[in-house]
């Protein structure tokens, strides 16, 4: 397929600034595949969608405050630094993005709060890709705590407002657990504690990978052939006990539900001869668009994504190309809300 064919024009009051009030109040389309349908819920209905023995599988990955604000040496110019991925914990090595990229070269100091946290840029990645090393002689603990308080929820740029405190909550899932995404697994954040307990109690079971987002599932497409694309690695983790429940759900032809693109992305990352799930570790740079055929789940939570985005396309190969464009024409029609904050799309 080509990128030219998942353009469409979204409306900026479409975009989500903040989420629903309460988890389980977002707005939820659902398409039937077989029967070609598209209905419009509440995303609690959701309980009506799924029963006894089904497995809902959802990334525990946790967000951690990656966006810092600091001062140039010297001239002390103001300057973000977005922490993507630490390379070495004993040496603090980590690939960042940062802003202005101009002003920071390979030698500078860079001054966090009131010098709490210091930093030396070690060498360039990319236009704005740097790798820096905290010049910080604590524990990992200690050096957690300090970028706890000193780093901010790191919410994208097209959300146009200042972090709020209740987006240090609402910018995590209920499920998180293992810190190191930079994002969080958007179809996780409608459920709610509330929710998770009452499916439980109809049977359903919940269990858990971890893959940890990165700014590389985000990272625009830039080449027509969607086949010459390439991924960014992502670090995944499929337990066993999450490998018996899917493997026994799909023997017993229940719905397996993956929650959330990452999800899909790691399941369909570890698929065994017999096309059933593997426990399994490692990376992922796995990239799925039409046509793909899926192995492990049978029913999709998603959001609904930007125009020309990989996770669109991952949505487009579950549900169909054509089917997924129609929804896509009705979202806006009906005035769904789109990416982080938006609303969800549930794909059977």
């Amino acid at each position: 397929m080509k990128l030219s064919q998942f353009k469409f024009n979204l409306p900026e009051n479409l975009i989500a600034q903040h989420p629903a009030k309460q988890r389980h109040e977002s707005r939820m389309m659902v398409l039937n595949r077989a029967e070609g349908t598209i209905e419009h819920k509440t995303f609690h209905d959701i309980l009506d969608y799924f029963d006894d023995k089904d497995v809902m599988v959802y990334n525990n990955t946790k967000v951690f405050p990656a966006r810092l604000y600091g001062n140039k040496e010297k001239t002390g110019a103001k300057i973000e630094v977005f922490m993507l991925r630490e390379l070495n914990e004993e040496l603090r090595l980590w690939d960042v993005l940062v802003d202005p990229a101009r002003k920071i070269r390979v030698g500078n100091k860079l001054y966090f709060g009131n010098d709490d946290l210091v930093a030396e840029v070690v060498d360039n990645t990319t236009s704005r890709g740097r790798t820096i090393r905290f010049l910080f002689d604590g524990t990992r603990d200690e050096f957690r705590n300090i970028i706890e308080k000193l780093g901010e929820t790191p919410l994208p740029k097209y959300i146009d407002r200042p972090v709020e405190e209740d987006d240090k909550e609402r910018y995590q899932t209920i499920f998180a657990q293992e810190e190191g995404a930079v994002a969080p697994p958007t179809a996780g954040l409608h459920f709610s504690r509330e929710l998770k307990m009452r499916l439980e109690i109809k049977g359903v079971e919940f269990s858990e990978v971890t893959l940890h987002t990165g700014l590389g599932t985000f990272r625009d497409v830039e080449v027509e052939d969607l086949t010459k694309h390439k991924m960014d690695s992502e670090h995944y983790k499929i337990p066993d006990h999450t490998a018996n429940a899917v493997n026994r759900a799909l023997a017993e032809k229940k719905r397996v539900v993956a929650i959330g693109s990452s999800v899909m992305r790691a399941l369909e990352s570890s698929v065994s001869s017999k096309a059933t799930l593997n426990s399994s570790e490692g990376w992922s740079d796995k990239f799925i668009f039409p046509a793909h055929d899926f192995s492990i789940a049978n029913a999709f939570v998603t959001n609904f994504h930007s125009p020309m985005s990989t996770l669109m396309m991952q949505s487009a190969a579950f549900a169909g190309y054509d089917f997924l464009m129609e929804a896509y024409k009705v979202a806006i029609k009906e005035k769904y809300k789109f990416l982080c904050y938006g609303d969800a799309l549930l794909i059977i």
